[in-house]
């Protein structure tokens, strides 16, 4: 037996966090995978894994061996797909990882035309609304709905993306209109605890410096889906992602308020780690969302 296969077999336990688990993902049976990772730790000389009937954990040595094993592998993947590629064999699997507002959204349709118009790619999609470490939990490739900061991580604009300060016209007519970010702090406010700034909003100042408000209010929670329920009953101001605010803007149930205050810059990005082969069923991935995205906006 080679030692890629036991790595494998290691990566697929330690990212299932179990050999039950990583056996139904795989298709492999869990003895069969116990196998390859008691092999590992005998090359090794070390213990990787700490496995009793209830609890599964790394080791110190199998915390440093995973982050090495799975760069090692994902570059063997990569180098597989470089030349699957010249032959026009794309196929795999993809880990993915998106924000569940992006999946819950319209715009979520993408994956699901991607896999069926690519159905020897596996699509892989974890859902967190936590920014992930891609290279640190093993993902190809994350979506993420933010404003681009400097990082290590290659990125891919895919589409245009703007924020609202919501609010219903209800608590408008109890609270007032506020006229400036600061009177926000005397006013109730719904906080979407997944954002970075929690509840001090950031928005444009008088100049050109930007300006942070603390805010407070009857609910904070991390989902802007429960964020605009809680908006559109009355409980608060709230900040939501424009697609997610745009049917209850149409209609009425909310209002816009402080437009020219929103900082802009924010958008939807392709991320993935900087890698010297990027995997052929990445690039076909990010191109297929930005002509996707690109197709939208068109129409």
């Amino acid at each position: 037996m080679d030692t890629l296969t036991r790595m494998r077999a290691f990566i697929d336990v330690v990212e299932a966090e179990g050999f039950s688990a990583a056996a139904r993902k795989i298709g492999r049976s869990k003895a069969l995978l116990s196998k390859y990772v008691r092999e590992l730790e005998d090359e090794l000389g070390a213990l990787l894994l700490n496995r009793t009937t209830r609890q599964f954990s790394l080791t110190e040595a199998g915390h440093t061996y995973y982050q090495r094993a799975s760069e090692l592998v994902r570059e063997v993947d990569s180098l597989a797909d470089a030349v699957r590629e010249s032959s026009g064999d794309v196929r795999g699997r993809i880990k993915l990882s998106a924000a569940r507002t992006f999946a819950d959204a319209p715009i979520g349709q993408s994956l699901i035309d991607f896999a069926k118009q690519h159905p020897d790619i596996v699509l892989d999609i974890h859902l967190d609304d936590r920014f992930v470490d891609l290279v640190e939990e093993g993902f190809d490739v994350a979506v993420r709905i933010s404003r681009l900061e400097n990082s290590s991580l290659i990125a891919r604009r895919l589409g245009p993306f703007s924020i609202k300060l919501c609010a219903s016209p209800e608590l408008i007519a109890k609270h007032g209109m506020p006229t400036r970010p600061q009177d926000l702090s005397n006013m109730p406010c719904i906080v979407d605890t997944n954002g970075r700034s929690l509840a001090n909003w950031r928005f444009k100042g008088d100049g050109e410096d930007s300006v942070s408000v603390t805010v407070s209010g009857p609910i904070e929670v991390n989902s802007p889906m429960a964020a605009r329920a809680a908006a559109v009953s009355g409980l608060g101001f709230t900040i939501l992602p424009d697609f997610i605010a745009a049917p209850d803007l149409s209609s009425g149930r909310l209002v816009t308020v402080l437009d020219d205050r929103i900082l802009s810059g924010s958008g939807i990005f392709a991320v993935y780690p900087h890698r010297r082969y990027l995997p052929a069923k990445v690039r076909v991935f990010v191109d297929f969302l930005v002509h996707w995205f690109r197709t939208r906006d068109a129409a």
